[in-house]
């Protein structure tokens, strides 16, 4: 499962950064991957801390990264989401006891999800 991710994620291209009530990260495929609670994202210069809200704006560290590729991408063992950009950009979402964090999403529909309490199902792809 853990390398699943990798399959569906890994060498694509990030084509639009969105905000609002979550974190929407649209990339070439297309794939979407969906942040609904809280986030780290990671650069060389600093780190920064999110909790999506309804009137959440990507900064400009998040836009900045329109154009970078995912270069790996896994479930952690807790059931959290690691995204590596190129550039040593981390995007972490961790794991929650009460909601479900993030999810992988295409046109067909969900892929993978991490769900409430660290749970990770798949729904397709190289995991399902």
């Amino acid at each position: 499962m853990e390398n699943g991710i990798a399959d569906v994620l890994a060498g694509r291209r990030v084509e639009s950064v969105r905000g609002g009530g979550r974190l929407d990260i649209d990339l070439d495929g297309p794939v979407t991957v969906r942040v609904t609670h809280e986030f780290r994202f990671a650069v060389p210069s600093g780190v920064e801390r999110f909790y999506p809200a309804p009137a959440v704006r990507p900064t400009v560290r998040l836009l900045a990264l329109v154009g970078r590729t995912v270069g790996t991408a896994r479930v952690t063992p807790a059931g959290g989401l690691e995204l590596v950009f190129d550039g040593d950009t981390v995007l972490s979402v961790p794991p929650h006891a009460v909601v479900a964090p993030w999810t992988v999403l295409t046109p067909e529909g969900v892929v993978c999800s991490g769900l409430a309490g660290g749970e990770v199902t798949w729904t397709g792809g190289p995991g399902g």
